[in-house]
């Protein structure tokens, strides 16, 4: 059973950083990707940045040049570090993980709230 753990949300200023941690626990297929959701009050949840097994990397256009995703301990950990951060970064952050081995298997986290605001 694959469980994801999230941490390091909290409540920042405008303009400051946060780094968001996913630590992913059991068997974890060699073909996967490990991404960043968020969802606002009221709004649907948006994919924020993706990291694939081979290291390749895509983020929302509104996230683009601020946050940056990148995955360590043999993969098994993912991180997001948000720079610059503004208002309308405020969400609960989820981890997902899909990994494929016959089929596609699909694994979310229990989400970490980001505040931003003075």
């Amino acid at each position: 059973q694959v469980q994801l753990v999230e941490s390091g949300g909290g409540l920042v200023q405008p303009g400051g950083s946060l780094k968001l941690s996913c630590a992913a626990s059991g068997s974890i297929f060699s073909i996967n990707h490990m991404d960043w959701y968020r969802q606002a009050p009221g709004k649907q949840r948006e994919l924020v940045a993706r990291i694939t097994s081979g290291g390749s990397t895509r983020y929302a256009d509104s996230v683009k040049g601020r946050f940056i995703i990148s995955r360590a301990n043999a993969k098994s950990t993912v991180y997001l570090q948000m720079n610059s951060l503004k208002p309308e970064d405020t969400a609960d952050y989820f981890c997902n993980l899909k990994m494929y081995q016959d089929a596609w298997y699909d694994y979310w986290g229990q989400g970490t709230q980001v505040t931003v605001s003075s």
